[in-house]
This record gives structure tokens, sequence and C-alpha cells, in this order.
């Protein structure tokens, strides 16, 4: 039975996941944290930290950890991966089949158009999950994230703002 749940939720945040990993992130919280309580929230944060440490996107890894936290087993993992996979698998699968002919479509671009603030918002749920005193809240961090958003804003180098970031945050603290 648990695998089944296991299965079907991380099934639905493939479906419903868009705009990456991260867009995931508040959708994985809910289900493995509020809906079926299977692990506690510092056991979330720890796995969102793995898996940006882990080579590959933060969805599947994040599916991966907690197939095995939640079963105890490798099959586990197995099965939460393949089920966060299966989906945007098949939509890309499908968009590459017709996307030659509906490109210029106005419904398609009316529907790509809502998915752009759509991704954004998830994102930003994602970031607020992690918005709290003790993770984000000295006025240093707060400057660096604003010069940053603001550069890049202006067409800065995002991996420029990156390492310049990273190397304030080392100097700084």
């Amino acid at each position: 039975m648990i695998y089944l749940q296991l299965f079907l939720s991380f099934l639905k945040i493939g479906f419903f996941g868009f705009g990456g990993g991260y867009a995931m992130l508040s959708l994985v919280q809910n289900e493995v944290i509020v809906r079926h309580t299977w692990l506690t929230g510092a056991q979330f944060a720890d796995i969102v930290a793995i898996s940006q440490m882990t080579p590959g996107p933060i969805a599947i890894n994040s599916a991966t950890y907690v197939g095995y936290m939640v079963t105890g087993n490798v099959f586990g993992s197995f099965l939460a991966t393949l089920a966060v996979c299966v989906p945007p698998l098949t939509l890309m699968i499908l968009i590459a089949v017709f996307y030659k002919r509906l490109h210029k479509n106005r419904y398609v671009e009316s529907v790509v158009g809502w998915l752009r603030p759509l991704t954004t918002g998830l994102i930003g749920a994602a970031a607020l999950l992690f918005l709290n005193r003790e993770t984000f809240g000295d006025w240093i961090s707060i400057v660096i994230f604003a010069v940053v958003f603001v550069a890049v804003w202006f067409k800065a180098d995002a991996i420029i703002m990156l390492l310049l970031s990273a190397l304030a945050g080392i100097i700084l603290y």
C-alpha cells in the first residue's frame, strides 16, 4: 500500500510540477509532510540540501531520497523516481511530435503564456518554505539577494553574479 501511495504522490508531482525542480519542492513538501506525514520538516530540509549537492535535477534527487526514506529500500527510490519522471517525459515526447504543427497556434501560445507566471509562483512558494529567521534572517543576506536580483534583472551575467555573491558570503561570514 505504501508503494502505491508513494508512486501516486510522485506521479501527481510529476504532472503538476511545471517549472522544474525548485517549483516542485512545494508540491513535494505538501505530499510528504502535510498530506502523508511521512517525513518531518527537518528531514525535508535535509532532503533539499542533499538533493542540491548531488549531481542531477533536484526533483529527481528528492524523489529518490524520499522514496528511500519512506520505504527503507532501493525499490522505493526507484518507484518514486520513475513516477516523477514519467509525466514530463511523456509530455516532452508529445510536445516534440506536435510542436512543428502547433507552435503558432493561438491556444498553444496562450497556454505557454499562462505557464510562465505559474512557474514563477511555484518557485516563489519553494523559496518561502525556507524563509525564516534561522535560514534567511540577517540584513547582509537580504542586501546580497537584492543586489544580485537587480543586477540579473538588468541582464548581468547570472554565473558571474552567483560567483560574486558566493565570494561576498565567504568574505562577510
